[in-house]
Protein backbone atom coordinates (compact mmCIF):
# COMPACT_ATOMS: atom_id res chain seq x y z
CA UNK A 1 0.00 0.00 0.00
CA UNK A 2 1.21 3.48 -1.29
CA UNK A 3 1.68 5.73 2.02
CA UNK A 4 0.49 9.54 1.25
CA UNK A 5 2.34 12.47 1.65
CA UNK A 6 0.84 14.59 4.27
CA UNK A 7 -0.66 17.94 3.41
CA UNK A 8 -0.21 18.25 -0.28
CA UNK A 9 -3.00 19.74 -2.64
CA UNK A 10 -6.07 17.54 -3.28
CA UNK A 11 -4.79 17.92 -6.87
CA UNK A 12 -1.64 17.29 -6.38
CA UNK A 13 -0.34 14.34 -8.40
CA UNK A 14 2.30 12.99 -5.82
CA UNK A 15 -0.12 12.47 -3.35
CA UNK A 16 1.97 9.03 -2.59
CA UNK A 17 5.13 7.76 -2.81
CA UNK A 18 7.36 7.12 -6.14
CA UNK A 19 6.20 4.54 -8.25
CA UNK A 20 10.13 4.12 -8.72
CA UNK A 21 9.67 1.02 -11.39
CA UNK A 22 6.94 3.13 -13.56
CA UNK A 23 9.10 6.47 -13.20
CA UNK A 24 12.47 4.42 -14.38
CA UNK A 25 10.46 2.89 -17.11
CA UNK A 26 9.72 6.47 -18.36
CA UNK A 27 13.46 7.70 -17.78
CA UNK A 28 16.08 4.97 -17.54
CA UNK A 29 18.77 7.11 -16.21
CA UNK A 30 17.16 7.20 -13.13
CA UNK A 31 17.95 3.44 -12.78
CA UNK A 32 21.39 3.73 -12.03
CA UNK A 33 20.63 6.35 -8.90
CA UNK A 34 18.45 3.75 -6.93
CA UNK A 35 19.61 2.85 -3.75
CA UNK A 36 18.48 0.25 -1.35
CA UNK A 37 17.43 2.61 2.16
CA UNK A 38 18.51 0.32 5.86
CA UNK A 39 15.30 -0.96 6.01
CA UNK A 40 15.69 -2.66 2.56
CA UNK A 41 13.59 -0.43 0.61
CA UNK A 42 13.82 1.16 -3.07
CA UNK A 43 14.86 4.40 -2.72
CA UNK A 44 16.70 7.74 -5.03
CA UNK A 45 20.03 8.40 -3.75
CA UNK A 46 18.86 12.49 -2.64
CA UNK A 47 22.63 12.58 -1.18
CA UNK A 48 23.53 12.39 -5.13
CA UNK A 49 22.50 15.89 -7.13
CA UNK A 50 23.20 14.03 -10.32
CA UNK A 51 20.36 11.55 -9.11
CA UNK A 52 17.63 14.16 -7.70
CA UNK A 53 18.19 16.00 -11.31
CA UNK A 54 16.82 12.34 -12.91
CA UNK A 55 13.97 12.34 -10.53
CA UNK A 56 12.95 15.67 -11.51
CA UNK A 57 13.86 14.76 -15.29
CA UNK A 58 11.12 11.42 -14.46
CA UNK A 59 8.96 13.31 -12.89
CA UNK A 60 7.90 16.06 -15.38
CA UNK A 61 8.25 13.26 -18.29
CA UNK A 62 5.62 10.62 -16.45
CA UNK A 63 3.54 13.31 -14.99
CA UNK A 64 3.63 16.82 -16.95
CA UNK A 65 4.90 15.27 -20.71
CA UNK A 66 7.98 17.09 -20.94
CA UNK A 67 9.78 15.22 -22.58
CA UNK A 68 13.14 17.25 -22.68
CA UNK A 69 14.39 18.67 -19.27
CA UNK A 70 18.19 19.72 -17.90
CA UNK A 71 19.67 22.74 -16.09
CA UNK A 72 23.03 23.84 -16.28
CA UNK A 73 25.20 22.93 -13.13
CA UNK A 74 24.74 24.79 -10.39
CA UNK A 75 21.46 25.81 -11.07
CA UNK A 76 18.82 25.04 -8.54
CA UNK A 77 16.56 21.86 -8.68
CA UNK A 78 13.53 22.25 -7.31
CA UNK A 79 11.05 20.10 -5.88
CA UNK A 80 8.27 19.16 -7.80
CA UNK A 81 5.86 18.11 -5.57
CA UNK A 82 5.73 21.49 -3.82
CA UNK A 83 6.16 23.59 -7.18
CA UNK A 84 2.79 21.85 -8.14
CA UNK A 85 1.18 22.52 -5.06
CA UNK A 86 1.90 26.23 -5.53
CA UNK A 87 0.05 25.78 -8.90
CA UNK A 88 -2.86 24.05 -7.48
CA UNK A 89 -3.83 26.36 -4.50
CA UNK A 90 -2.91 29.32 -7.26
CA UNK A 91 -5.96 27.79 -9.51
CA UNK A 92 -8.14 27.61 -6.26
CA UNK A 93 -7.45 31.46 -5.47
CA UNK A 94 -7.99 32.31 -9.02
CA UNK A 95 -11.67 30.12 -9.45
CA UNK A 96 -13.02 32.00 -5.83
CA UNK A 97 -14.36 34.90 -8.18
CA UNK A 98 -16.45 32.94 -10.45
CA UNK A 99 -16.45 29.74 -8.73
CA UNK A 100 -14.42 27.77 -11.61
CA UNK A 101 -10.75 27.56 -12.23
CA UNK A 102 -10.04 29.71 -15.15
CA UNK A 103 -8.80 27.64 -18.06
CA UNK A 104 -7.23 31.09 -20.02
CA UNK A 105 -5.76 32.38 -17.52
CA UNK A 106 -2.53 34.40 -17.87
CA UNK A 107 0.46 34.57 -15.28
CA UNK A 108 4.04 35.97 -14.92
CA UNK A 109 6.34 34.18 -13.32
CA UNK A 110 9.14 36.43 -11.51
CA UNK A 111 12.20 34.59 -11.74
CA UNK A 112 11.31 31.36 -13.92
CA UNK A 113 14.75 30.27 -13.11
CA UNK A 114 16.82 27.77 -15.63
CA UNK A 115 14.13 24.95 -14.56
CA UNK A 116 11.02 26.75 -16.10
CA UNK A 117 9.09 24.51 -13.45
CA UNK A 118 6.46 26.42 -12.60
CA UNK A 119 5.55 27.07 -16.22
CA UNK A 120 5.60 23.33 -17.50
CA UNK A 121 3.50 22.79 -14.17
CA UNK A 122 0.86 25.22 -14.63
CA UNK A 123 0.52 25.16 -18.81
CA UNK A 124 -0.36 21.35 -18.31
CA UNK A 125 -2.39 21.14 -15.24
CA UNK A 126 -4.71 24.19 -16.32
CA UNK A 127 -3.89 24.97 -20.12
CA UNK A 128 -2.45 28.14 -18.67
CA UNK A 129 -0.25 30.65 -20.37
CA UNK A 130 2.75 32.09 -18.59
CA UNK A 131 5.25 35.07 -19.00
CA UNK A 132 8.52 34.49 -17.40
CA UNK A 133 10.71 37.15 -16.27
CA UNK A 134 14.77 36.32 -15.39
CA UNK A 135 17.98 38.53 -15.00
CA UNK A 136 20.41 35.89 -15.40
CA UNK A 137 21.54 35.26 -19.24
CA UNK A 138 22.22 31.85 -18.10
CA UNK A 139 18.98 31.14 -16.57
CA UNK A 140 17.04 32.14 -19.28
CA UNK A 141 18.83 30.31 -22.21
CA UNK A 142 18.31 27.23 -19.97
CA UNK A 143 14.47 27.75 -19.68
CA UNK A 144 14.43 28.72 -23.69
CA UNK A 145 16.27 25.43 -24.29
CA UNK A 146 13.61 23.81 -22.62
CA UNK A 147 10.59 25.69 -24.04
CA UNK A 148 12.05 24.87 -27.82
CA UNK A 149 13.01 21.33 -27.24
CA UNK A 150 9.17 20.65 -25.95
CA UNK A 151 6.32 20.56 -28.58
CA UNK A 152 3.91 23.27 -27.94
CA UNK A 153 5.81 24.90 -25.08
CA UNK A 154 6.36 27.73 -27.58
CA UNK A 155 2.85 29.16 -27.61
CA UNK A 156 2.35 28.89 -23.88
CA UNK A 157 5.48 30.28 -22.26
CA UNK A 158 7.45 33.45 -23.45
CA UNK A 159 10.35 34.48 -21.85
CA UNK A 160 11.54 38.37 -20.58
CA UNK A 161 14.92 39.65 -19.71
CA UNK A 162 14.83 41.41 -16.91
CA UNK A 163 17.30 44.20 -17.92
CA UNK A 164 17.20 46.02 -14.57
CA UNK A 165 18.20 43.74 -11.82
CA UNK A 166 16.94 46.13 -9.26
CA UNK A 167 12.99 46.00 -11.27
CA UNK A 168 10.83 43.48 -10.61
CA UNK A 169 7.67 44.31 -12.67
CA UNK A 170 8.45 47.45 -14.21
CA UNK A 171 10.26 46.55 -17.70
CA UNK A 172 8.51 43.48 -17.66
CA UNK A 173 4.78 44.00 -17.56
CA UNK A 174 3.73 45.99 -20.54
CA UNK A 175 1.54 48.70 -21.34
CA UNK A 176 -1.91 47.01 -22.26
CA UNK A 177 -1.21 43.85 -20.57
CA UNK A 178 -3.30 42.22 -18.27
CA UNK A 179 -2.63 39.27 -15.76
CA UNK A 180 -4.34 37.01 -13.83
CA UNK A 181 -1.59 36.04 -11.35
CA UNK A 182 1.54 37.00 -10.48
CA UNK A 183 3.75 34.13 -9.02
CA UNK A 184 7.60 33.92 -7.53
CA UNK A 185 9.67 31.73 -5.69
CA UNK A 186 11.85 34.67 -3.77
CA UNK A 187 15.50 35.10 -2.74
CA UNK A 188 15.76 33.50 0.53
CA UNK A 189 18.62 34.79 1.96
CA UNK A 190 19.98 38.08 2.39
CA UNK A 191 24.06 37.76 1.65
CA UNK A 192 26.20 35.31 -0.03
CA UNK A 193 27.69 34.25 3.36
CA UNK A 194 24.22 33.15 4.57
CA UNK A 195 23.20 31.23 1.47
CA UNK A 196 26.71 29.56 1.50
CA UNK A 197 25.94 28.07 5.20
CA UNK A 198 22.52 27.65 4.22
CA UNK A 199 23.34 25.00 1.46
CA UNK A 200 26.47 23.59 3.72
CA UNK A 201 23.92 22.43 6.38
CA UNK A 202 21.70 21.17 3.96
CA UNK A 203 24.39 19.09 2.55
CA UNK A 204 25.61 17.90 5.98
CA UNK A 205 22.17 16.43 6.26
CA UNK A 206 22.02 14.77 3.32
CA UNK A 207 25.73 13.09 3.40
CA UNK A 208 26.63 14.93 0.66
CA UNK A 209 30.42 16.21 -0.41
CA UNK A 210 30.85 19.17 -0.35
CA UNK A 211 31.52 19.58 -4.08
CA UNK A 212 27.94 18.61 -4.50
CA UNK A 213 25.88 21.73 -5.78
CA UNK A 214 22.98 21.13 -7.95
CA UNK A 215 19.90 20.18 -5.67
CA UNK A 216 21.06 22.48 -2.53
CA UNK A 217 23.04 24.59 -5.19
CA UNK A 218 21.91 28.29 -6.60
CA UNK A 219 22.91 31.24 -8.15
CA UNK A 220 23.13 34.52 -6.29
CA UNK A 221 19.59 35.68 -7.79
CA UNK A 222 18.42 32.37 -6.82
CA UNK A 223 19.41 32.09 -3.24
CA UNK A 224 19.89 35.88 -1.86
CA UNK A 225 19.63 39.27 -1.94
CA UNK A 226 20.63 42.81 -0.05
CA UNK A 227 17.80 42.68 2.79
CA UNK A 228 16.41 38.96 2.03
CA UNK A 229 13.20 37.98 1.58
CA UNK A 230 11.34 40.26 3.31
CA UNK A 231 13.42 42.66 1.82
CA UNK A 232 12.79 41.46 -2.04
CA UNK A 233 8.94 40.96 -1.06
CA UNK A 234 8.36 44.88 0.05
CA UNK A 235 10.36 45.72 -3.54
CA UNK A 236 7.55 43.41 -4.98
CA UNK A 237 4.59 45.08 -3.27
CA UNK A 238 5.62 48.63 -3.76
CA UNK A 239 6.05 48.23 -7.13
CA UNK A 240 2.71 46.14 -7.92
CA UNK A 241 1.00 49.76 -6.76
CA UNK A 242 2.49 50.77 -10.61
CA UNK A 243 0.47 47.66 -11.71
CA UNK A 244 -3.05 47.47 -9.94
CA UNK A 245 -5.73 47.66 -12.56
CA UNK A 246 -2.94 45.08 -14.50
CA UNK A 247 -3.44 42.30 -12.36
CA UNK A 248 -5.25 40.27 -10.63
CA UNK A 249 -3.58 39.27 -7.92
CA UNK A 250 -0.29 39.38 -6.85
CA UNK A 251 1.60 36.26 -5.47
CA UNK A 252 4.82 35.31 -3.82
CA UNK A 253 6.08 32.27 -1.34
CA UNK A 254 7.01 33.47 1.89
CA UNK A 255 9.70 30.88 4.05
CA UNK A 256 9.43 31.80 7.66
CA UNK A 257 5.79 33.05 9.01
CA UNK A 258 7.66 35.48 10.60
CA UNK A 259 8.82 37.40 8.20
CA UNK A 260 4.73 37.50 7.46
CA UNK A 261 3.95 40.80 9.69
CA UNK A 262 6.07 43.25 8.57
CA UNK A 263 4.49 42.15 5.01
CA UNK A 264 1.24 42.51 6.17
CA UNK A 265 2.30 46.37 7.44
CA UNK A 266 3.66 46.64 3.88
CA UNK A 267 0.64 45.81 2.35
CA UNK A 268 -1.85 47.87 4.56
CA UNK A 269 0.72 50.93 4.06
CA UNK A 270 -0.05 50.10 0.26
CA UNK A 271 -3.37 49.92 0.32
CA UNK A 272 -3.80 46.57 -0.73
CA UNK A 273 -7.46 46.01 -0.96
CA UNK A 274 -7.86 42.44 0.22
CA UNK A 275 -4.46 39.76 1.34
CA UNK A 276 -4.79 36.41 1.48
CA UNK A 277 -2.55 33.31 2.98
CA UNK A 278 -2.29 30.02 1.65
CA UNK A 279 -0.67 27.79 3.11
CA UNK A 280 1.16 24.15 2.04
CA UNK A 281 2.71 21.52 3.30
CA UNK A 282 4.75 18.45 1.99
CA UNK A 283 5.60 15.99 4.93
CA UNK A 284 7.24 18.12 7.84
CA UNK A 285 7.97 20.83 5.52
CA UNK A 286 5.51 24.11 6.37
CA UNK A 287 5.37 26.81 3.55
CA UNK A 288 3.17 29.39 2.57
CA UNK A 289 2.17 31.63 -0.22
CA UNK A 290 0.68 35.96 0.17
CA UNK A 291 -1.44 36.95 -2.60
CA UNK A 292 -3.12 40.65 -2.50
CA UNK A 293 -5.38 42.23 -4.49
CA UNK A 294 -5.90 46.61 -5.30
CA UNK A 295 -9.54 45.06 -6.76
CA UNK A 296 -12.98 44.77 -4.56
CA UNK A 297 -15.09 41.85 -5.14
CA UNK A 298 -16.86 44.01 -8.54
CA UNK A 299 -13.49 44.95 -9.77
CA UNK A 300 -12.26 41.61 -9.68
CA UNK A 301 -15.53 40.15 -11.68
CA UNK A 302 -15.33 43.08 -13.95
CA UNK A 303 -11.45 42.08 -14.86
CA UNK A 304 -12.33 38.73 -15.11
CA UNK A 305 -15.29 39.46 -17.75
CA UNK A 306 -13.32 41.85 -19.98
CA UNK A 307 -10.06 39.72 -19.78
CA UNK A 308 -11.96 36.86 -20.98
Amino acid sequence: MSAQKSGLHPRNRHQHRYDLAALCQTTPELTSFLIRTPAGEQSVDFANPQAVKALNKALLAHFYAVTHWDIPPGFLCPPVPGRADYIHHLADLLGETTGSIPAQATILDVGVGANCIYPLIGVHEYGWRFTGSEVSDAAMSSAQAIIQANTGLSRAIRLRRQKDPAAIFTGIIHKNEFYDATLCNPPFHDSAAAARAGSERKRRNLGQNKDDALNFGGQQQELWCEGGEVAFIKKMIAESQSFRRQVLWFTTLVSRGENLPPLYRALTEAGAVKVVKKEMAQGQKQSRFIAWTFMDDDQRRRFITRKR
